[in-house]
């Protein structure tokens, strides 16, 4: 799946312009439990059994919200990754 689609998709059942703090705050209590996940060493890819509170599962909240966010805020993350990687390039000589 594409950023974009995974942005669209997001966007098709979780979409509330009106509460932008919701989701800020939603993104830093996920951010929080990524942190607790890689504490407890839940890493690599789990098996659905296993899902529950690992790397895997907190990581992919945090992109759900980041995704939310851009939502509410008419980012493409897609384009924006592009053209982040043209400054990168010229920042860090890549």
């Amino acid at each position: 799946m594409k950023l974009s689609e995974l942005q669209n998709h997001i966007k098709s059942f979780d979409h509330a312009p009106d509460l932008p703090e919701h989701y800020f705050l939603k993104l830093i209590e996920e951010v929080g439990e990524l942190a607790e996940a890689i504490r407890n060493g839940k890493v690599g890819q789990p098996s659905l059994e296993e899902l529950k509170g690992s790397v895997a599962e907190e990581l992919y909240d945090v992109l759900y919200y980041v995704c939310a966010l851009a939502n509410i805020y008419d980012i493409n993350l897609e384009q924006t990754h592009d053209l982040k990687e043209v400054l990168n390039k010229a920042k860090y000589n890549r």
